[in-house]
């Protein structure tokens, strides 16, 4: 496979691939990926853990019943999450451990025949690709003067995938019959959301291991076609920008995707898909930055969102030590600054001074005083106080970052 894989198969078409699907080392290669990644149980209310106690037996049977014909995914349940900085909830489907093993499987086999072909300017769940390298691309081209911007939102894409198109996208590469009844199963699979049940007729769930690669599957048309009408394109997933040097061409690139998304039975929020000078004030958000005259800082989202995390760690009636309360915080601006560290230094002065005043809030709390910490809380308390103590600076780390470039 790995030299079909280098030199090509055959009229560009698999016709066998169920036998390494359920291959041992590939059913065991997905079950390390699930164990890694956790997650909820699903509606067999088996946990990782649990699976994991008689692993050989579950594998043994999964690989019997793929080799058979007679696996059948079972309902996936459905959660409710909170959308960040809005009152809107997304659906989050969560398949049983069994059925993420047979998706990540699937997965293993799938990825590296779509890889192959897949458009360059794809940076959303793909090997050796990411965020980071998708925001390189848009600074890089924002830098080369390509400051006006399609800023497009597709409108519940995971959602509305229809399926028949997107499975005929599958059949032009993959022809295994059982492979391909796979994949609808996995797409048509019943959803349990409380007491009700119910099987979708479009759409891949959000939450299922092989959503992402599907996704990416139906939009790859989409990026080779922007791509040959000459415009540069940013995709992770369903989140793209196209970057334009002028207006005009901005307005011919909305045009060409709002034709090509039409007949692809998809659409384009008509109240979050614009144009945007990224010149002057006002400019762009694209994965969880914001883009204004030639800088970059974590969005108003992405702000809030972290202090959430930090308020919801450092209520004034914790009860823990300092310690542990730092040790716990420092897992959150560590990871937080490793996505955000190319933000100005004033983004992180700020963001450490009010950390700060959180924890004197928690110490004036302790010496029976109320509100938060402010005035002669700074002597009380200074700076060095909590960095003897362990607090991660955000402000030095970037200062750090400047020294090694």
């Amino acid at each position: 496979m790995l030299t079909a894989l280098d030199e090509g198969v055959k009229g560009g078409v698999w016709f066998s691939l169920i036998d390494k699907v359920y291959a041992e080392r590939t059913l065991r290669a997905a079950w390390q990926h699930v164990n890694a990644n956790g997650g909820a149980a699903g509606v067999d209310h088996v946990t990782v853990a649990m699976y994991e106690r008689d692993l050989d037996r579950h594998l043994a049977t999964l690989a019997t019943q793929l080799r058979d014909g007679t696996y059948r995914p079972q309902p996936i349940r459905r959660a409710w999450i909170d959308k960040p900085g809005s009152r809107e909830q997304r659906p989050l489907g969560i398949p049983t451990v069994r059925d993420r093993v047979v998706q990540t499987a699937l997965r293993l086999v799938l990825e590296p025949i779509f890889e192959r072909t897949f458009a360059a300017q794809s940076y959303g769940f793909r090997p050796g690709r990411g965020c980071q390298e998708a925001l390189d691309r848009v600074k890089t081209l924002l830098d080369a003067g390509y400051t006006w911007v399609v800023d497009a939102d597709l409108r519940r894409y995971f959602d509305t995938i229809p399926q028949a198109p997107l499975l005929q996208r599958v059949r032009e590469k993959v022809a295994d019959g059982r492979v391909l009844a796979l994949i609808e199963s996995f797409l048509t699979q019943s959803v349990m959301d409380g007491l009700d049940t119910w099987s979708p007729d479009e759409g891949t769930p959000q939450g299922a291991v092989i959503s992402p690669l599907l996704a990416n599957i139906y939009l790859d048309p989409l990026d080779h076609h922007v791509a040959k009408a000459g415009f540069e394109m940013v995709r992770y997933a369903d989140d793209f920008v196209i970057l334009c040097r002028s207006e005009a061409d901005a307005q011919r690139a909305l045009s060409l995707v709002t034709a090509w998304t039409e007949a692809a039975g998809l659409t384009l929020h008509p109240d979050k898909t614009r144009i945007v000078d990224a010149t002057p004030r006002g400019g762009f958000d694209f994965l969880g930055y914001h883009f204004e005259r030639g800088s970059q800082w974590p969005r108003t989202k992405s702000l809030e969102k972290l202090k959430d995390t930090v308020r919801a760690k450092t209520p004034r009636n914790r009860g823990q030590s300092l310690p542990v309360i730092i040790d716990d915080l420092n897992r959150t601006l560590r990871g937080w600054f490793q996505y955000f560290q190319h933000s100005p230094r004033r983004v992180f002065v700020h963001l450490d001074a009010w950390v700060r005043m959180r924890l004197r809030s928690i110490l004036r709390r302790r010496h029976h005083q109320y509100g938060r910490g402010r005035g002669r809380d700074h002597q009380r308390w200074p700076n060095a106080h909590f960095a003897a103590q362990g607090l991660y600076s955000l402000t030095t780390a970037h200062a750090a970052i400047r020294q090694s470039v």
